[in-house]
């Protein structure tokens, strides 16, 4: 008989039209997360898993430029969230999953293996160390990773023209949306209204930020690694 796990994943799957077999293979991936024995997550239990991350990384579904992409990076993938759900959820799309951590990297590959997920490529590297994706993204995802402008750094030379980078957020932050807005016009970015979701567990408040490649990237991004949270496009600072 399912239990209250698979009841909420077959609830998810309806409310966000999934391919058939979805919710086996989110079951599959919440399943692997409790069973990895290295720390890739503080949150194991599939009981809260399944709104913790199975449930926030779905809700980018909502975005239509990440749900119509073709191919989508998730920067700081770290234990799959929202990397392996969106791989899930939009088979069709090519997911790379970004992360510079080997433990982790070596986690995301065997699930995605175990699951048959061969819609996902895994780069073991920093996000502005991935020249190879440069231009060829037209999906960029983030969740806990970094302040908004570091993000829009990360992303922008990732994306065509035309490409989103969808970042997960908590609380409203002035100051951060400010210098978010600021390195958008510096690298060709448009951000949109940030896009209010049912919050996470724990959690107050939950958004959305949705930047749009409307401009090409100016050349010299990205910079050297390190550099964006060293000096950040912030509105008090330059490039």
């Amino acid at each position: 008989m399912p239990d209250a796990v698979d009841a909420r994943l077959a609830q998810l799957a309806d409310q966000y039209d999934l391919p058939d077999g979805a919710a086996a293979r989110l079951r599959g991936v919440l399943d692997h997360v409790a069973a990895e024995p290295t720390s890739i997550t503080t949150v194991r239990d599939p009981a809260r898993g399944v709104e913790l991350h199975v449930a926030d990384s779905l809700a980018g579904l909502e975005v239509e430029q990440l749900r119509g992409a073709t191919s989508i990076a998730d920067l700081g993938a770290g234990g799959g969230f929202p990397g392996l759900v969106l791989a899930v959820a939009l088979p069709a799309a090519r997911v790379t999953l970004v992360e510079s951590v080997g433990k982790k990297c070596e986690f995301l590959r065997r699930t995605a293996a175990d699951l048959e997920l061969h819609n996902i490529t895994v780069v073991n590297a920093r996000a502005e160390a991935w020249h190879d994706g440069i231009g060829t993204q037209g999906a960029v995802t983030a969740r806990a990773l970094a302040p908004l402008t570091i993000l829009a750094e990360y992303a922008a030379p990732l994306l065509v023209d035309g490409g989103a980078l969808v970042a997960w957020k908590g609380r409203r932050d002035a100051a951060e949306e400010a210098d978010g807005a600021h390195a958008a016009g510096v690298l060709g970015l448009e951000p949109l209204p940030p896009r209010t979701v049912a919050p996470v567990p724990g959690a107050d408040e939950r958004r959305l930020y949705v930047y749009l490649k409307v401009a090409p990237t100016p050349a010299r991004f990205p910079r050297r690694e390190g550099i964006a949270r060293k000096r950040p496009l912030q509105r008090s600072m330059t490039a």
